[in-house]
């Protein structure tokens, strides 16, 4: 008996299916030519550093982790051994169940003895070094031009003092809010420009105190609760930020096409490096979010052709003055004679000494923070040290 053909709509939903399974533009998980096929979770690993060991591009650890028995990647702790496979075609990582008695919710189980002991608990393996950003999630500020121009600031102080530490009252012009809120007194300090627009995108203001209103009104009175530095006169003071969970942070590709510029280092330093924290020129008005993986690269400038320039091959014995390149160097080339204005002479042309550097990749950040206009962000990965205005990209498909 002759099996019955598809009907053209069964087709046709057998090939939607099958589209709906492929990402477009998706980048293929590959996997790294020394990728172990075990490793054993060490005390200071991350969740970033560990899919490293096993992949090319670590931001697609999610790839590896769906659908294995693994469950929860926050869920993986010091000791836990971790073991490579191959599913479909597709790399798997999961815990080897062996090495560690689980419930089916990947609580674990243990066993009780006679024998009492003291230890400390472990911590679960966090997606990526939280004491690099911990002090970044909430200090310092990025306010617009705007922003900084119309917020409170501190006018003086109850005492006759001209700074102000912890345990010490401030007054604040144009607070009417009720008592008990608490409040972040920043300083503004450089402005934030784009190098492409030469527009300003923002001040970065330094964290200063945190503060407790005691008294609304014009001036208000404020207690400084926690200092970095001492209040003065003429800092800005803004309402607290309630940070999200740390555990929010979960690497992913950044949408295809985005472009952006690194604008400023927040730890005083020229070069970047790894665990560095830094500001680039896109946010959320970009499309920008929290955990959104980038490129950085390095080139696109202008760098000197010794060759062309003749710095490279230089023989004074060749030299004659009865040679074009005694009078006009080594690289000249006589383009025409010119008898107009008289006396008639010569108009020589120099090749461009000059060649474009091609872009190379340098490091990868993730973003952590977002303003509307700017980000934070942290150099997770640094294959060369980076600098200021260094390009950032979405990671290629």
């Amino acid at each position: 008996m002759r099996a019955p053909l598809l009907s053209i709509q069964t087709l046709a939903i057998l090939l939607l299916l099958t589209l709906s399974l492929v990402t477009p533009g998706a980048r293929a998980v590959t996997l790294k030519a020394d990728a172990p096929d075990t490793y054993v979770v060490q005390p200071g690993d991350t969740l970033w550093s560990i899919a490293g060991r096993f992949l090319e591009d670590p931001w697609l650890w999610r790839e590896v982790w769906r659908g294995n028995n693994l469950g929860d990647p926050n869920r993986i702790f010091p000791g836990d051994v971790l073991t490579l496979s191959v599913r479909n075609g597709r790399p798997s990582i999961g815990v080897d169940q062996g090495s560690e008695h689980r419930t089916a919710a990947g609580m674990r189980v243990v066993k009780l003895s006679p024998k009492v002991r003291v230890a400390a608990l472990k911590e679960p393996v966090p997606t990526i070094p939280i004491a690099s950003i911990a002090p970044f999630l909430t200090m310092p500020y990025v306010a617009d031009t705007d922003r900084v121009r119309r917020a409170p600031y501190v006018v003086g102080f109850p005492d006759e003092r001209i700074v102000a530490g912890v345990g010490d009252s401030v007054y604040v012009r144009r607070i009417n809010d009720a008592v008990g809120q608490r409040f972040q007194i920043l300083r503004p300090g450089d402005s934030l420009q784009d190098p492409e627009t030469n527009e300003t995108l923002g001040h970065l203001a330094v964290f200063v105190a945190s503060a407790e209103l005691q008294r609304a009104g014009d001036p208000a009175k404020l207690r400084v609760v926690r200092s970095e530095r001492e209040v003065s006169i003429g800092d800005r003071v803004i309402p607290a930020a309630l940070e999200e969970p740390l555990t929010n942070f979960f690497p992913r590709p950044a949408p295809a096409g985005m472009r952006g510029r690194i604008l400023a280092v927040l730890n005083g330093v020229s070069q970047i490096g790894q665990y560095d924290v830094v500001v680039i020129n896109k946010g959320t008005k970009d499309r920008v979010e929290r955990g959104d993986v980038l490129e950085v690269y390095q080139g696109g400038g202008k760098a000197r052709d010794q060759v062309r320039a003749g710095g490279s091959d230089f023989n004074w014995r060749d030299e004659s003055p009865l040679s074009t390149e005694f009078w006009y160097g080594s690289d000249a080339k006589i383009f025409r004679w010119r008898s107009d204005p008289f006396p008639p002479a010569v108009e020589v042309r120099y090749p461009r000494p000059t060649y474009i550097q091609p872009y190379e990749r340098s490091g990868v950040l993730m973003v952590f923070r977002t303003f509307d206009r700017v980000s934070f962000g942290l150099i997770l990965e640094a294959t060369r040290a980076m600098q200021i205005e260094d390009r950032v990209a979405a990671p290629r498909p």
